[in-house]
Order: structure tokens, then C-alpha cells, then sequence
């Protein structure tokens, strides 16, 4: 593979705007692609490079273009003591420099070739995606190995990138929901990682050196964490040469895993002061792991009570017959460490303490009487045919396949995930909704200024 990156470039600085069209056009070409896809089996391929790194492909030649996708798990749960937010802030320094490119050379570089580098980082993983032509393959490799093993983690850019960061905190400080977020993951997971802002603050940020970048680099780059999948216009052969090259120089183990998160939220309401005329709602309860035999039961009964139509049981009960919010939502929360079942809602001040009580007896409603069948087949009828839609795009699907990994499932999840959705019966969501919904221990975080409503416990 050639590392000529200046010579890639000014090979091809004339024709980026045409290769920007041609790149429009093949997207273009691919989301039609995925769509054709999402209704057939997907051919997922196990690859194993020869230097043992796996990976999934799905391949098409139909179009020259391919994605990559690269998760490193751990994300910002890595973070050293006392250096909270470096592994968020290392992210956002991959792009600011590699090898022998500065910053601007660099982007300079990205662009000339027509590709498309993204990075992101969570509790659970730092995410690297990349997008390109199949004849620019090897340079854009190039310069994504150098990003990846060789970042440069310039004070110039570590200043720039750290005064956005903390423009962020700052906004974040009077922001309800960033206020009710940092609230209840305290009050969920205490001192664990999972309990405060991977984005750091203020303080944590401002302390941050040169060198906790590359100590943040090297806790989270490492083969024993590594999960890859590519889509599009590469063979099983090629996918395994480029990855020895891109990744086979990385060490074979990182910082070590935090240890599982303990869910310590009890039932109550706390209320942070905020003046505002409309206050948010954050509400939540231990929830379901992602591998329980019961998940899909989990995730059809959440359908029903809040999840992403307009006819769930919390739409109805507390917009449509009461008006006492625009949205209110529901979402299982099943993450590496532990697992939430949470949802939100703003209200009026003078409004937010009924539409609390409203959300409360919803919960208890479905602990006593359960679902209807209709309202089973309307979720799973829902489920079923949003799920399709996913599959817009080769680093969509990329991107679905990568997760696929992380969550430990079988390639023929693809096909067989409706399935099991529609093998879910009115037993199994009653029975779970009686074993999972937790009115008592249902924590509300209230950012605001609630009318009739204080804290409690």
C-alpha cells in the first residue's frame, strides 16, 4: 500500500469537484442499493485477515465505493483518574493532524481524495467511519492508518479543539437537559463512569496536556477491543490485506474495562431549580440487558408504552387527552456495563406535576392490566416495517453490522430480527411488564420550576 500521501494529493486536487459529483452520484447509487438489501437475505462475510484480525463484509461490486466501519469498545468509560473527558477529546483531535500532515494539510489531504472520515465516542465505544472510492482505496487507507497509529496531537489544535469542547460545557451548564442527563446519571450510577459526563468538565478539560492525549490514545486503541465491518466494492481478500495494514501495528491490549455498573436509582422525584417556563422531565428504572431471553418482549412492550408512534400509551394518555406535553417517550437503555429503562418529556411548570402522576400510573396500568392484542400486532406491525428503513446506505448498514458484533449476535440477524419480533406473544409482553415496569423505583429528574412538585428521598 503506498504512504505517497502528498503525491495522492496533488494528483487529484484538479478533479475534486468531479470527484465530489461522482461520490454524490454513488451514494446515490447505494442508498437504492441498501433498499434492494434490506428486502433480500444479506450476505454477511466472516473475514479473518491474515494477521487474525475479523471482521464482517458484505460485498457489492455494482458501484466502486466502499465503507469502513471500526469500534473500539470502552469509549470514555476508559478515562484515566482524575482525567475525565480525554478520551472525548483525543476524538476530536484524530482529524486535526497526522504523520507528517498538519491540520490543514491534512484536511486538505481527506478532501482531495473524496472521502469521508467521522469519529465518535460514547460510554461504551469510540467509533471511526470511513468512506471512499474503490481507486482511491490505498491512499485513503494510508491516511487513516496514520490518523489511527500516528495522530500528532499538536498543541495548536489540542487549543483550538479543548476552547470548542469547553464552549460546549459551558452552554451545557444552562441547558435543562444536559442539567437532568448529568443529574440522573449521578444519581444512577454514582462514582462508576457511567454516573458522570464522558465529555468531562470544565475543570477536567482545562487540566488536560498533550500527553494525556496520547495516554487516552493508548488506552483505547488496542486489537482485544476491536470490531470491524466493511460494505461495498471490496473482496474478502483485499478487506483482510488492508486491515494488517491499517491495524496490524496496534498493541494487543489497552487500558483495562471498567467493572459492571450497579443501578442505584430508587423510586422519588428530584427536582434542580432552573427558572424557565417549561420544565424537563427525565425519568427512569433498572432495565433489561440486551442478550435476556426476555429483550424482545422488553422491546415490543416498550413499543406500547413509548416508543416511536404517536398511538404508544404515553402519546395518548399524556399529549393527545391531556395536552400536557408535545412528546412523551420511553427507550430500553441496555449498555456494556448495566442497563436503563428510561424516558423524557417537557411540560409547563404549571402542568409538569400531573403529567408526572400521568406517566407514574401509566407504568402501574401496564404492571396490572397489561396490553390488548391490538395493541401487540399495531406494535409489531410498527417494528416490523420501520425496521427496513435502516438499511439506507453502505455506512448505515456498516455501521448496523459493526453494532451486530458488539451486541455478540449472529450474522443472520438481519433476516431472522422481524421474526423474532412477531414470535413475541401477548404472554410474553404481560408477563415481562409485570417482572421489568417498576413504578415504585421509577426516578423522575425534574429541571425546571414544577408547580406543586418536590423533591423526595
Amino acid at each position: 500500500m503506498s504512504r505517497n500521501i502528498t503525491s495522492a494529493r496533488a494528483r487529484a486536487v484538479d478533479l475534486r469537484p468531479l470527484k465530489r459529483a461522482v461520490l454524490a452520484l454513488l451514494v446515490g447509487f447505494a442508498v437504492l442499493f441498501a433498499a434492494q438489501m434490506a428486502r433480500a437475505e444479506i450476505d454477511i462475510k466472516e473475514v479473518t485477515s491474515p494477521g487474525g484480525i475479523k471482521a464482517w463484509l458484505v460485498e457489492d461490486h455494482s458501484i466502486p465505493f466502499s465503507a469502513l466501519e471500526l469500534r473500539f469498545r470502552g469509549g470514555t468509560s476508559l478515562d484515566a483518574p482524575g482525567k475525565r473527558g480525554a478520551v472525548h477529546l483525543m476524538g476530536g483531535l484524530l482529524e486535526e493532524g497526522a504523520g507528517e500532515l498538519r491540520a490543514q494539510d491534512y484536511a486538505r489531504a481527506v478532501e482531495a481524495l473524496a472521502a469521508n472520515f467521522s469519529y465518535d465516542a460514547d460510554k461504551d465505544m469510540v467509533a471511526i467511519s470511513a468512506s471512499f472510492l474503490t481507486e482511491n482505496r490505498d491512499e485513503v487507507m494510508e491516511l487513516l492508518r496514520q490518523t489511527i497509529q500516528e495522530p500528532r496531537f499538536d498543541q495548536d489544535a489540542l487549543d483550538r479543539v479543548r476552547a470548542q469542547v469547553l464552549v460546549g460545557l459551558r452552554s451545557d451548564q444552562t441547558d435543562p437537559n444536559a442539567i437532568a442527563g448529568k443529574t440522573f446519571g449521578k444519581l444512577a450510577f454514582g462514582d462508576h463512569p457511567y454516573g458522570s459526563d464522558g465529555k468531562g468538565t470544565v475543570e477536567s478539560v482545562s487540566a488536560l496536556t498533550r500527553q494525556d492525549m496520547f495516554a487516552a490514545h493508548e488506552a483505547v486503541f488496542a486489537r482485544d477491543r476491536l470490531y470491524v465491518s466493511a460494505v461495498g466494492d471490496i473482496t474478502p481478500e483485499e478487506l483482510g490485506a488492508l486491515l494488517d495494514e491499517l491495524l496490524g501495528d496496534l498493541p494487543a491490549e489497552g487500558a483495562p474495562m471498567p467493572g459492571p455498573a450497579e443501578v442505584l436509582l430508587t423510586g422519588g422525584t428530584t427536582v434542580v431549580p432552573f427558572a424557565t417556563p417549561q420544565s424537563v422531565a427525565l425519568f427512569g428504572q433498572k432495565g433489561i440487558d440486551r442478550n435476556d431471553p426476555d429483550f424482545f418482549a422488553a422491546y415490543v412492550l416498550n413499543q406500547i408504552l413509548g416508543g416511536g408512534s404517536f398511538e404508544t400509551r404515553l402519546m395518548q394518555e399524556v399529549r393527545t387527552k391531556r395536552g400536557l406535553t408535545y412528546g412523551a417517550y420511553s427507550y430500553l437503555v441496555p449498555r456494556d456495563l448495566a442497563s436503563t429503562y428510561m424516558g423524557s418529556f417537557a411540560s409547563a411548570n404549571e402542568k409538569m406535576a400531573e403529567a408526572v402522576g400521568v406517566v407514574r400510573d401509566q407504568w402501574q396500568a401496564l404492571v396490572d392490566s397489561g396490553v390488548t392484542e391490538a395493541e401487540l400486532q399495531d406494535a409489531k406491525t410498527y417494528l416490523t416495517g420501520a425496521y427496513p428503513l435502516r438499511f439506507n446506505g453502505n455506512s448505515q448498514i456498516a455501521a448496523i453490522l459493526v453494532s451486530m458484533q458488539m451486541d455478540d449476535l449472529p450474522t443472520d440477524y438481519v433476516v431472522t430480527r422481524n421474526e423474532k419480533v412477531e414470535a413475541v406473544t401477548l404472554d410474553d409482553v404481560n408477563r415481562i411488564a409485570k417482572e421489568l415496569l417498576d413504578p415504585e423505583g421509577l426516578r423522575f429528574v425534574v429541571v425546571g420550576e414544577p408547580e406543586g412538585l418536590k423533591s423526595t428521598n
